[in-house]
């Protein structure tokens, strides 16, 4: 077996297991044409256009391995119906779930207005004072979050809000319990914002969620609510987005992601009032890539495609 790795990545990619043929690619190259032969390749930071020639080019690929917990890019790739598609989900739990704790203490807290006020040189007494009249809004404490898309993240996530008072639902594509809490199928979403003080979004990027959040179910959020977007940009009708935050009928968003990266300079998103913008850096690296590709080749060899983890419905 051959089995393609980027070796320009920040991390230890070494995957050492007998009968495997490890060739090396450049992320930003096209596929050298010696390694058009490899069976598998595995991807992180890639674009576009170097998985788009993969999937053109490599005849003999059965094998896709992300290391992105989303495997957005790897799917508009249009690879063949018999190459496996794999996502690297559990890879980036740790630093998404810490970035994401990060945004919704800093908009719920407003550091964004706290951090303007220091550029100013100004002692925001205003803010103090708003904060005393109407602590709930600024807290944490006894909030009800709704987190949309319950998977490994929400997981991890949803124990540190609740050690912060907040109560917490999420929402997924069926009803029931996931890791302790209580989750609603898509269709009670609705009826769910109406009582939601904080949305936060973790859904991948796929056809059924392009503009899931659109204004329609903007305007199921109470006013004083807020929304956090570490999840894909795409999922989000930026449009719909900007015109809430406007008009008031939305308190503020933070967003890690938007639907075209890196977010264009002449974006209405920058100057939309409560706003908070970090450059996709939620994810990080990730975490002991090494060993779990290791253990996915090693599935492979066993049993093929039914051997791997996180194969992705197509």
């Amino acid at each position: 077996m051959k089995i393609l790795v980027p070796g320009n990545v920040p991390f230890d990619l070494t995957i050492d297991v007998e009968g495997v043929d490890v060739a090396s690619y450049v992320m930003r190259d096209p596929i050298p044409d010696e390694h058009l032969d490899a069976e598998a390749i595995v991807t992180w930071a890639s674009p576009q256009r170097v998985l788009d020639d993969a999937a053109r080019r490599m005849a003999g690929l059965r094998w896709v391995q992300t290391l992105n917990a989303g495997p957005d890019q790897a799917l508009a790739a249009r690879f063949g119906p018999d190459v496996t598609i794999a996502s690297g989900r559990g890879l980036h739990d740790s630093t998404v779930t810490e970035h994401t704790l990060a945004l919704v203490l800093a908009v719920t807290r407003r550091f964004d207005r706290m951090f303007a006020a220091q550029r100013e040189h100004r002692w925001d007494q205003e803010f103090a004072r708003e904060q005393t009249v109407n602590e709930s809004r600024y807290s944490l404490d006894g909030a009800r979050v709704t987190i949309w898309g319950f998977g490994s993240i929400a997981g991890r996530l949803s124990p540190l809000l609740t050690a912060l008072g907040a109560q917490v639902t999420g929402v997924a594509s069926s009803a029931g319990e996931r890791y302790g809490y209580p989750v609603v199928a898509r269709d009670s979403l609705p009826e769910l914002l109406a009582t939601t003080d904080l949305l936060i979004s973790l859904l991948p990027a796929t056809p059924e969620t392009h503009h899931a959040l659109d204004a329609t179910l903007l305007a199921k959020l109470p006013p004083h609510a807020r929304f956090v977007n570490v999840g894909r940009g795409a999922t989000v009708d930026e449009a719909a987005l900007v015109a809430a935050l406007r008009d008031g009928s939305l308190a503020g968003a933070a967003l890690d992601v938007t639907e075209t990266e890196p977010l264009p300079a002449d974006s209405p998103l920058w100057d939309a009032p409560n706003v908070i913008i970090t450059p996709h850096v939620a994810g990080g690296r990730p975490q002991d890539a090494a060993a779990f590709v290791t253990e996915q080749v090693r599935a492979w060899l066993a049993d093929g495609p039914a051997g791997l983890r996180n194969v992705v419905a197509r």
